[in-house]
């Protein structure tokens, strides 16, 4: 069975700090954690590979230090990690994002199930 789980690293909920002009989270110095959501899915994941077989591929998009999470999701029992990281991506939006994981997860190629999380923490 071949499965993507996609993740995203957000702000550690013990440390949240809000922009009082901007209203939007504050991110610089703050550790950056695997989405509870998405760590689900990872469990998932290799529970799956575990019962069927087969491979678990995580996938996220963001800049370079979320190595760290696709690092963490290895430790886990996830098979492979790909990262999709460019500057141009900065910012980008829900739906560019998905625009951009879902050609990343096309080029993988063959998949049985795409796990993903609920919803990320750090927004909707």
């Amino acid at each position: 069975m071949e499965i993507i789980v996609c993740i995203k690293q957000v702000p550690n909920t013990t440390d949240v700090r809000i922009d009082p002009v901007t209203n939007t989270l504050i991110r610089e110095g703050v550790e950056s954690v695997i989405n509870p959501f998405d760590a689900y899915a990872i469990e998932e994941g290799v529970s799956l590979k575990e019962r069927f077989g087969g491979k678990v591929t995580v996938l996220t998009m963001g800049p370079p230090q979320a190595e760290k999470a696709l690092r963490e999701a290895i430790s886990l029992g996830c098979d492979e990690a790909v990262l999709v990281s460019d500057r141009k991506f900065a910012g980008s939006d829900t739906w560019a994002t998905s625009y951009t994981l879902s050609a990343a997860i096309r080029k993988i190629g063959d998949f049985d199930v795409i796990l993903c999380g609920k919803q990320a923490s750090d927004g909707d």
